[in-house]
């Protein structure tokens, strides 16, 4: 299976009651859809993310699945899940990979392109 037929979407929001910026804690949600438009089934079996902040202080999270799922993700339909982050600053990054494993037990990744983090009009 090949992996661009697979679209990732990615929507940030500043979680300002969680956070305390004078203890230099920035809470950030996401909420990524990952579309399957091709015609064969797939299953998230796990993640990898590289979290950045402005200070350029970096952080690696990996594990299995989701939010506590490895969804499986079929042809023409979509999977949705919203997760969380905290940066030590107001403006951070985050990218990284799912690996799935398809129908025929083939293992590839969907890339995740840099997204940002940042309060909400902290950038021009």
């Amino acid at each position: 299976m090949v992996n661009n037929k697979f679209m990732v979407r990615v929507v940030t929001h500043y979680v300002e009651e969680q956070s305390e910026p004078d203890k230099k804690r920035y809470v950030f949600s996401y909420t990524i859809t990952i579309e399957n438009n091709g015609d064969r089934d797939a299953q998230l079996l796990r993640r990898k993310w590289l979290v950045t902040d402005s200070n350029g202080k970096k952080l690696v999270i990996e594990g299995d699945g989701v939010v506590g799922e490895q969804p499986h993700i079929r042809g023409g339909e979509q999977y949705s899940y919203t997760s969380g982050t905290v940066i030590e600053t107001p403006v951070g990054a985050m990218q990284g990979f799912y690996t799935m494993i398809d129908l025929d037990g083939k293992e590839f990744d969907i890339e995740v392109m840099p997204f940002r983090l940042a309060l909400p009009n902290i950038l021009h």
